[in-house]
């Protein structure tokens, strides 16, 4: 741990990482280019929008509408093809494997007791959880979701070499299913059930549902525990780049749709994107929500602000990723989050009524 992040110059986790630990391949198949639009960086960034790209050290902005990337930039010596860490953006990509998974029926049910595929969960209510608690964060999981205590259960199982061995110091010590608390763990323990539901890795999953029929540009990275037990960072750790990353919020957008081929259920990307607990409206199956001047959207969201941001009323995709960001909260309209999507806007004008 020492060696990857402080010896680095680091206190946590962060983008190039992944260059340290082992990782599977997620494989392409042929690639899709993304269509640019006429008017291709036409449009200069705004100052407002440079300084905070340069305050929180971004390293690439994109602006995609009607299906055409409209702007891009990239910062620090990162390109189109230069891969970065999603960190918990792979949250989002998880919670499709499931939807998948559910759609084949190598899981019966988001109903269905996780302890069907992971024995080794503990604690009272274990035989209690469902898949449907996990995708939804309400596990009731003991859990420290910390990212810069090097002590922290989250903080170990980064870097830790056998994920499964740390399942006993997860146990699940409330009834799940109440309400909505942000865990890792839950979807570190929801990987390891459709890896063993499938009989597949997670890698070779996010490939062969996704990577290749939305047509991928660029292999990604996929950090694992280790090369001796092969389980992927779940909740984390998928190494590629905006336009590739795009693509998730592209197939959402489109209700599942891919050229006009259902790669994803459109139920449940609908429930993915809608609240599951009324007391917390700000998040679905792996994915965040909110209002954008009463326009809804929804986002992946990643460590050090990588996001992926949709706003299907205006056919809109802005995708950011960087070194780092704010603390303010999302709902702030003083946040970065907020101005990124808030110079979009000023820089689209009237092309969106």
């Amino acid at each position: 741990m020492f060696y990857v992040t402080y010896l680095h110059g680091h206190k946590t986790a962060y983008l190039d990482d992944y260059k340290h630990f082992d990782n599977h391949i997620v494989e392409i198949g042929t690639s899709q280019p993304w269509n640019k639009s006429k008017e291709y960086n036409s449009v200069k960034a705004t100052d407002s929008l440079r300084t905070i790209h340069q305050n929180t050290k971004s390293i690439a902005y994109m602006i995609i509408h009607q299906d055409s990337i409209w702007f891009e930039e990239y910062y620090d010596g990162y390109s189109d093809s230069s891969r970065s860490n999603s960190f918990s953006m792979a949250k989002s990509m998880v919670s499709a494997l499931l939807g998948k998974a559910l759609e084949t029926g190598q899981v019966k049910s988001i109903n269905q007791k996780v302890i069907d595929f992971v024995p080794e969960l503990t604690g009272p209510y274990a035989d209690s959880l469902k898949l449907v608690d996990l995708v939804s964060m309400s596990s009731g999981m003991k859990w420290d979701e910390s990212y810069y205590d090097p002590f922290s259960i989250t903080t170990r199982l980064y870097f830790d070499n056998d994920i499964v061995g740390t399942l006993e110091q997860m146990p699940i010590d409330s009834p799940p299913g109440q309400s909505f608390n942000y865990k890792s763990g839950d979807t570190q323990v929801l990987g390891i059930a459709l890896q063993r539901a499938t009989n597949k890795t997670l890698s070779e999953l996010l490939s062969e549902y996704f990577w290749k029929p939305m047509g991928a540009e660029h292999p990604a990275f996929w950090q694992v525990d280790s090369k001796k037990y092969g389980i992927e960072k779940a909740y984390c750790c998928v190494a590629s780049n905006a336009r590739d990353f795009a693509r998730f919020g592209k197939l959402y957008l489109q209700h599942g749709k891919w050229n006009g081929a259902s790669l994803l259920d459109s139920s449940y990307v609908q429930k993915s994107v809608v609240n599951t607990f009324p007391d917390s409206p700000q998040y679905g199956y792996g994915w965040w929500i909110g209002k954008y001047h009463e326009k809804d959207y929804f986002y992946m969201d990643g460590h050090l602000g990588q996001y992926v941001i949709v706003i299907p009323k205006d056919d809109l995709i802005i995708v950011r990723l960087g070194h780092g960001i704010d603390g303010k909260p999302r709902t702030d309209p003083s946040s970065a989050f907020n101005n990124f999507i808030d110079q979009a806007y000023v820089m689209l004008g009237d092309r969106i009524k």
